[in-house]
């Protein structure tokens, strides 16, 4: 079956969809997107992604290129035309086409681009093992709370985690806290059995994912705490995960090479997993 995306108000062949060179998204990286998971053939927690669809919107001041019942139409249409049932929709909205200048555009039309695309299979052995991540200096804007298409630190960050040998990098800012990963939100897990993660500020972007993990833990009745957490007790926690719409729920093993824990994917860790691959069956 060949692809097919939808383009600022057409259904087209894949490898022929584009948009115009002076979209401001591509000459600005003025535009927001979001990634949201398919699974069944169904749209997995799509109301907090649209929700946050509609802040990032608002935040850079682009209009709504269609009300959010047109838009699921559009999502599903996708999806259908691209026979997805396991895999992820991407949307992503711009500012759209104007001459180029740093102001906003007076008259300009957003762009909406929609696409979807098949998701391979986990590798099991990421869930069993767990997986590396090294530590980097957050180099993005103050503005993490808005999930902009300007990603430039967040691939180069993923870039240098890949020739380390590691899954992920998590940034770390001026104060030695870290704040998130590349594309997925950072976790750990006390001494005591507290689960930490940074609270939802303008230094992280509050994963779809991470309000459902954290759902889980206030369900579960497991001690929790939002605050930002050092490099140090990453290093020294009894457990750390990430998480994010693509990968789900990952036990981190290692932090710049120093074994979290025992070297092994932590109890409460395969729990949560545990709990979310449930929470995403049902509520598709």
């Amino acid at each position: 079956m060949s692809r097919a995306a939808y383009v600022d108000g057409q259904y087209l062949p894949h490898r022929s969809a584009a948009v115009h060179i002076e979209d401001r998204g591509y000459q600005f990286a003025d535009g927001v997107y979001e990634v949201i998971a398919v699974v069944g053939g169904c749209l997995l927690d799509e109301e907090p992604h649209l929700k946050r669809l509609a802040r990032s919107l608002a935040e850079l001041r682009i209009p709504a290129p269609m009300p959010n019942a047109a838009l699921r139409i559009v999502m599903r249409e996708v999806i259908r035309r691209n026979g997805v049932r396991d895999g992820v929709v991407y949307v992503q909205i711009t500012w759209g086409v104007s001459p180029r200048d740093h102001v906003f555009p007076e008259a300009a039309r957003p762009v909406l681009v929609v696409t979807s695309r098949h998701k391979r299979p986990a590798d099991p052995r990421m869930a069993a093992d767990g997986v590396a991540v090294i530590t980097i200096p957050d180099l993005r804007w103050q503005r993490c709370d808005i999930k902009s298409v300007a990603l430039l630190p967040n691939v180069l960050g993923k870039q240098q985690a890949r020739e380390s040998g590691a899954f992920e990098a998590w940034q770390v800012d001026r104060d030695g806290m870290v704040s998130e990963g590349t594309s997925t939100n950072a976790w750990i897990v006390t001494s005591d059995a507290t689960v930490v993660t940074r609270q939802a500020d303008s230094a992280i972007l509050n994963g779809v994912t991470h309000l459902a993990v954290l759902d889980i833990v206030r369900r579960e009745g497991y001690r929790f705490v939002e605050r930002p957490f050092s490099v140090a007790e990453a290093k020294s926690a009894r457990e750390a995960f990430l998480t994010s719409t693509v990968v789900d729920l990952l036990p981190v093993v290692t932090v710049d090479g120093i074994a979290v824990g025992n070297g092994l994917p932590g109890a409460l860790s395969r729990k949560l997993r545990e709990c979310y691959l449930t929470h995403a069956a049902n509520t598709t």
